[in-house]
């Protein structure tokens, strides 16, 4: 049993590692953190926040592509053409996961 948990824990790791990465690529650490506000809120806020919502996931998708406004205050967020819908999709579930 112990060795089913530290696999299961390996393989969790480096997906959680890997989609922070993707945050890294796509330029989303240059505005947001995990743990604290920069000119937007932190991941961990974020998944406070939404992280009860069964649907989340896609309307943060849709805001990472798209953009948004009034959410966070008065500060926008540009929509960002160069993430795919299916990359959307994979930041939004890994920010919902932050703590």
């Amino acid at each position: 049993m112990k060795n089913v948990l530290i696999l299961s824990l390996a393989l969790i790791a480096p997906a959680a590692f890997a989609n922070q990465e993707l945050a890294q690529k796509k330029n989303c650490m240059a505005c947001h953190a995990l743990d604290k506000k920069l000119v937007g809120p932190a991941y961990k806020e974020v998944a406070a926040k939404y992280g009860k919502d069964k649907d989340a996931y896609k309307k943060l998708a849709e805001k990472i592509q798209k953009g948004g406004s009034g959410a966070w205050g008065p500060v926008p967020m540009p929509a960002n053409p160069q993430v795919s819908p299916a990359e959307a999709e994979t930041l939004a579930k890994w920010v919902l996961t932050v703590k």
